[in-house]
């Protein structure tokens, strides 16, 4: 069996428009929200054996606050510039690239991408995954093959105003 965590990056500050949209950095509320994810995932007991990241400056900082709220070494993050803006296939891709050894992987990313992927693994779960929003589902197969829609247990769906 296989985990699976998706996490759309914190919200990320717009105010300076000379920024490129790769290197937008996260804006205050991004900056509350990533950690606090992270303890909630970390409450939960979720540990990744792998963590992989768009390179956009939100995503591998968003990355950075749930690595250090689970103990996961940050040297360890890895970059992966195929997540970019990545559709649902480019998503697969990714995950299917990753090797079976790893028995729990959470990638970070950007919408629209990420939604699709999410209700590709759990269909109907939402129309918007949030900022900061978190997907994990178990998927009852040995291997990261997900060429045809996996059997998935949802785990969790949260994220920073659930609950308010």
């Amino acid at each position: 069996m296989k985990i699976l965590t998706l996490v759309r990056h914190a919200k990320s500050d717009w105010s300076d428009r000379r920024l490129s949209d790769s290197q937008r950095i996260l804006s205050p509320r991004g900056e509350r929200d990533a950690p606090m994810m992270g303890q909630r995932i970390t409450a939960l007991g979720l540990r990744p054996s792998l963590m992989i990241s768009s390179p956009a400056v939100r995503a591998w900082t968003t990355a950075k606050y749930f690595a250090a709220e689970l103990g996961y070494p940050a040297e360890f993050l890895q970059r992966e510039e195929a997540i970019y803006l990545a559709t649902l296939d480019d998503l697969l891709e990714v995950v299917m690239a990753q090797d079976d050894g790893f028995n729990s992987i959470m990638l970070f990313g950007h919408n629209p991408g990420l939604t699709e992927f999410a209700n590709f693994l759990v269909p109907g779960l939402t129309n918007n995954l949030p900022t900061a929003g978190v997907v994990a589902v178990q998927i009852e197969q040995e291997d990261w093959n997900l060429y045809s829609q996996p059997d998935t247990e949802l785990i969790t769906y949260d994220y920073p105003k659930n609950g308010d």
